[in-house]
């Protein structure tokens, strides 16, 4: 059965915490204001969308694709991400609170994470090639074998990171990143 198909509609201020959004591809709509926290957005198709100051805080989005989707000043707190189909993933976040999510295993290249809260989110085997991180703070964010070629660190603050089991090559940190690089070795800088 095919899902019917929904195009620059604005959705406004709605709640979809008890009555959920209906299943369908959604092609160059906005979302401003609407919660979606502990609800489904399980199996949906989201093209050339855009999420403002949304709540899809522990939202279950099973199989959902996210292909070209901005998400700005949203919760997007304990989403599983790793839950979506990824074959055709594309997102950015700005000044989002991330806290919690999970990317495990995604291909995330050329991804901005703009000013973001990304405490104790999962990167463990994330493709982050050429993702950029600005002011984001990383506070115990898990890079286990992730892939971070080319990201921009630069600003990022309080990451924490094991070079020795991540790929690093031409990635870019600030000085003050530069310190969570060696957080390992348990030494004492001065």
């Amino acid at each position: 059965m095919d899902k019917p198909f929904i195009t620059d509609k604005h959705f406004r201020k709605e709640d979809y915490t008890k009555t959920r959004l209906d299943r369908a591809e959604y092609e160059e709509c906005i979302f401003e204001t609407c919660q979606f926290q502990n609800g489904f957005l399980d199996n949906q198709n989201f093209t050339t969308c855009e999420f403002l100051a949304c709540d899809l805080s522990n939202t279950n989005i099973k199989h959902t694709i996210f292909n070209d989707v901005l998400f700005k000043e949203c919760k997007l707190i304990g989403l599983r991400f790793e839950d979506l189909n990824d074959s055709l993933l594309s997102v950015k976040f700005d000044n989002c609170q991330l806290d919690f999510a999970s990317f495990f295993k995604l291909r995330l290249k050329n991804t901005v994470f703009n000013d973001c809260s990304l405490l104790e989110v999962d990167f463990t085997e994330t493709d982050l090639t050429n993702s950029s991180f600005p002011n984001c703070n990383l506070e115990k964010a898990i890079f286990k074998s992730t892939i971070l070629n080319k990201a921009d660190l630069t600003s990022a603050l309080n990451l924490t990171l094991n070079p020795e089991s991540n790929q690093l090559k031409k990635a870019r940190f600030g000085k003050e990143s530069v310190l969570g690089l060696l957080k390992k070795y348990d030494i004492v800088i001065e």
